[in-house]
């Protein structure tokens, strides 16, 4: 009797866990298949790119670096008289370019070496355009570059730096296994993540997620399947006179994942060293007055919000200069 009860229990267990493995994947597919963007909302545009339409013909030539797969991933390089470095990450959609004015004059200062990196899947000829191979290769990337820079500059003080989805990058790298090789962070208008209070909706309206198979591919990857992380998950709302063909409008769940912090808060909470964060007041996509109380109650930051300058404008506008030029000059006194 014992063991007829047992049998009907393990029956029902069985039954049970199968019925409940079919919903599951059952609700992935139906995830996967239907859940894409909505339209954009037409009063959210998202970033004005207009002010990147400047000249570029003092852009310095791209080099290349070995990364540890045997992959070449192109970076440009402005010298200096320093023995400061700074990296600096660009934001999504599109690649380092538009770093040149900024870089140019921390360069031509004697501020710091500056090297923009075209992070994998992204510039003029990627070999995977929005994608990635994993989640985390792109700290692996940024290593691997550290490394090359390092051979010519063993004594040089590294500072990782990024702008928007690369702010966010930096943040990433700085709670992961190779965050103590910077020795301070600048973020320059960061992304934290889509649900931190410093982020607008789909980034101003210039993110259109793929809400519905982000949560199937989160569903899947929860259970250790990784096959579909190559799918679409993000689309990005950018006017046409900003593509020229080296733009990237799509992103894998991979590359997105990568892109961004882990858990902004644990990996704010790892960077000890010197942190500024400088934002405008007319930024599109980013909540500016949200940055200090948010990030300061993870680490010791230092914030600068500039008067009228827009999430772009950020980079390229003269107002972020003198800003720089003193933090950049501060690191490393006593």
């Amino acid at each position: 009797m014992i063991k007829n009860i047992i049998a009907k229990v393990f029956k029902f267990v069985f039954r049970f866990a199968l019925i409940s493995v079919v919903i599951y994947f059952g609700i992935v597919a139906v995830l996967l298949l239907t859940g894409k963007p909505n339209k954009p909302d037409p009063a959210q545009r998202g970033p004005v790119f207009d002010e990147l339409f400047f000249d570029y013909s003092n852009l310095p030539e791209l080099k290349s670096f070995t990364a540890r797969d045997g992959t070449q991933l192109a970076y440009r390089h402005y010298s200096a008289e320093s023995n400061k470095i700074v990296i600096l990450l660009h934001g999504a959609g599109w690649h380092s370019r538009y770093f040149l004015p900024l870089a140019e004059f921390i360069s031509s200062e004697g501020l710091a070496q500056v090297y923009t990196p075209d992070l994998r899947g992204h510039g003029l000829s990627p070999k995977k355009r929005g994608d990635v191979d994993y989640i985390g290769q792109f700290e692996d990337d940024l290593a691997d570059l550290i490394a090359m820079i390092q051979q010519d500059n063993p004594d040089s003080m590294l500072i990782m730096g990024g702008h928007s989805s690369g702010g966010g990058l930096a943040i990433r790298f700085a709670g992961s296994q190779y965050g103590q090789k910077a020795k301070a962070y600048l973020l320059m208008s960061p992304f934290l993540k889509y649900n931190a209070p410093t982020t607008r909706l789909n980034s101003g309206g210039f993110a259109k997620p793929y809400t519905g198979r982000i949560i199937g591919l989160v569903m899947l990857n929860t259970v250790g399947i990784r096959w579909f992380n190559y799918l679409t998950v993000m689309e990005f709302n950018m006017p046409e006179k900003a593509c020229d063909g080296t733009e990237t409008l799509s992103y894998s769940y991979r590359l997105t994942t990568a892109y961004a912090p882990r858990d902004y808060e644990k990996d704010l909470s790892a960077i000890t060293q010197p942190l500024l964060v400088v934002a405008g007041t007319k930024d599109e996509t980013m909540i500016y007055c949200q940055y200090e109380p948010v990030i300061s109650q993870y680490t010791t930051v230092q914030v600068k919000l500039l008067q009228g300058v827009t999430h772009m404008g950020l980079v390229v506008s003269p107002e972020v200069r003198p800003v720089i030029k003193e933090w950049l000059e501060g690191l490393g006194r006593p």
